[in-house]
């Protein structure tokens, strides 16, 4: 479980040069990935070398894979990234993806503590409601009950203070109009 990814390659290398699903243009598609995206693991004139159609693509993926186990780690884990990007279904199927997945870990995934979702709590949307309706239902009690007991929202001309211009001087006006009443 703790392999690296030059360990890895190592172990999956058979299977991805016996796997009929590699063909020509998805080979290629790995090279220009890792030549455009990491021009440090792959250059231009190794991937021109790797794209060559003269030779078989099988042994173009295999000289590929070997140069990338000579590259590094870095290397190993950028094509199992691209490999994931461009053939997921040969990714999955991997020998050391199916043993990785048998015991839950993914090395390429997000670690575990990213993944978790932060709730604030876990009543749920109908909670939330209710909590919402209770609160609307008492700001309209509030509201009606002042209007009939003053004749006019006092509230309303202090709420003023903290809005645009506009806005300030309907409030007042409505609080002011209804005390004349």
């Amino acid at each position: 479980m703790g392999d690296s990814f030059h360990e890895q390659l190592t172990e999956d290398s058979a299977f991805l040069r016996a796997d009929s699903r590699l063909d020509t243009e998805l080979v290629d598609k790995l090279i220009l990935q890792l030549n455009r995206i990491y021009p440090q693991i792959l250059t231009d004139k190794e991937a021109t070398r790797f794209r060559n159609l003269d030779v078989p693509t099988g042994v173009r993926l295999g000289e590929l894979l070997t140069h990338l186990q000579r590259k590094g780690d870095e290397a190993c884990k950028e094509f199992y990234r691209a490999l994931h990007l461009h053939v997921e279904e040969v990714y999955f199927s991997l020998p050391t993806r199916l043993r990785l997945r048998d015991n839950n870990f993914d090395p390429l995934a997000f670690p575990q503590s990213c993944q978790q979702r932060y709730v604030l709590n876990d009543r749920g949307p109908v909670f939330f409601l209710g909590c919402f309706s209770i609160a609307v239902g008492l700001a309209l009690l509030y509201y009606y009950s002042e209007a009939k007991v003053s004749g006019g929202s006092h509230g309303l001309g202090m709420a003023a203070l903290g809005l645009k211009k506009k806005a300030q001087e309907v409030l007042i006006w409505y609080s002011a109009e209804g005390l004349g009443k």
